[in-house]
């Protein structure tokens, strides 16, 4: 009902209705009207009581315009309206609408965490009631009386409850919500990320390669030079299409729009005749039935392939490298050796080991590093099949 801002207050200060929105004296207004309505009526209709002075329409008043500093003050403004509603009924003032600020009051403070303040609040105001008012005015209560009195205040209690309740939900289901948010945009900037590095390390890799051969060679054997500039220049262009294929993805904000890269393993035919101009020879080789594959596993494959090849180069001094592509019915079996040195994936300085093992891993897949039968480096992926295209 009422918001944090509708009101504005200061120590020494008085209130400034200016500040205050046009919602909140909407909601204050009617209530005001309401309960000094009331009370002017509940006068007139119930015998035996106090006569109606200025003081009991005063409190029918303040009731409302306290509730203005309820949300910033839940308990403070609580205990003044316990206390006004106590003064009316020490009075003996005739029962009316007067408790509706009361009502509001004990479920707010309920609401906003207060439920001890809340339930002793309300209780004063039966107890006073029950103990003191009636007895003090010479008045038999009733059983239907007392346990219309106890029915009230249990639905003002319960009536608080069940709005904390339902707000502790709603907030906890926001932060789930926003929890869920951050955790998808951790993950695709953790892809993004893979596929930055796994895009631009292979290219360039081969880039820096060809430059070294071309610069060492350009005045011995001009031809060599000129084909090592022409696997530069090639290598340069796959790695602007595909760099460009991710920007593409990223800067597409159609609901319909793939929300990853694609790639294909028909690309490492490619690879292959990239890395004979890298001076590496290349053998692709396939068993089993080649088949359609998910989009997500073919990728993964690719660019564990990709990385493991932009390892060799920049890593083994290998000479000759093999690719095994192993097709069955559960998993695609990814395996790349050379016969280079080796190298230690902990000490290799760069995310590539971390990328690829990422990649399986997210499919529920594995990758292992480990050394070759020709001493060089050994990486297989298992990769499995979830879904058939």
């Amino acid at each position: 009902m009422l918001a944090p801002g509708w009101f504005a207050y200061r120590e020494g200060m008085s209130v400034d209705l200016r500040a205050v929105p046009r919602p909140a004296l909407f909601g204050w207004l009617p209530l005001t009207v309401f309960q000094v309505a009331g009370t002017v009526g509940a006068h007139h209709n119930q015998a035996g009581h106090r006569g109606l002075d200025a003081l009991a329409i005063a409190i029918a008043a303040l009731g409302p315009v306290s509730l203005l500093f309820l949300r910033r003050w839940p308990r403070q403004v609580l205990a003044f309206v316990v206390a006004i509603t106590v003064a009316y009924v020490l009075r003996d003032y005739a029962f009316g609408p007067v408790l509706a600020s009361l009502a509001i009051a004990t479920v707010i403070t309920v609401v906003r965490g207060h439920r001890i303040a809340a339930w002793l609040g309300l209780g004063a105001v039966v107890v006073t009631v029950l103990a003191v008012q009636r007895p003090m005015y010479d008045r038999e209560w009733s059983w239907s009386w007392l346990s219309g009195a106890v029915a009230w205040s249990l639905l003002v209690l319960a009536a608080g409850e069940l709005v904390r309740v339902r707000r502790e939900r709603l907030v906890a289901s926001r932060q789930a919500r926003a929890e869920a948010s951050r955790r998808q945009a951790n993950e695709e900037r953790l892809q993004i990320a893979r596929e930055l590095h796994d895009v631009v390390a292979h290219h360039i890799s081969l880039i820096n390669v060809q430059a070294g051969v071309a610069l060492h060679i350009v005045d011995r054997r001009p031809e060599q030079a000129q084909t090592a500039l022409e696997a530069i220049k090639d290598a340069s262009k796959d790695a602007l299409i595909e760099l460009r294929s991710l920007v593409g993805v990223l800067r597409d904000v159609d609901e319909q729009a793939p929300r990853r890269p694609s790639g294909t393993l028909a690309s490492l035919d490619d690879l292959v005749e990239r890395s004979g101009h890298a001076g590496l020879a290349v053998r692709k080789t396939v068993r089993g039935e080649v088949r359609p594959l998910p989009s997500s596993v073919e990728l993964a494959a690719l660019r564990i392939v990709q990385e493991a090849i932009t390892n060799v180069v920049r890593h083994a001094a290998a000479s000759r490298a093999e690719i095994e592509l192993a097709y069955d019915d559960a998993a695609l079996s990814v395996t790349v050796e050379d016969d280079g040195r080796g190298f230690d994936p902990d000490d290799s300085g760069g995310t590539g080991i971390i990328g690829m093992r990422e990649r399986a891993e997210t499919l529920g897949g594995t990758l292992e590093v480990g050394r070759a039968g020709a001493g060089g480096t050994r990486v297989h992926a298992s990769l499995p099949l979830r879904s058939r295209s």
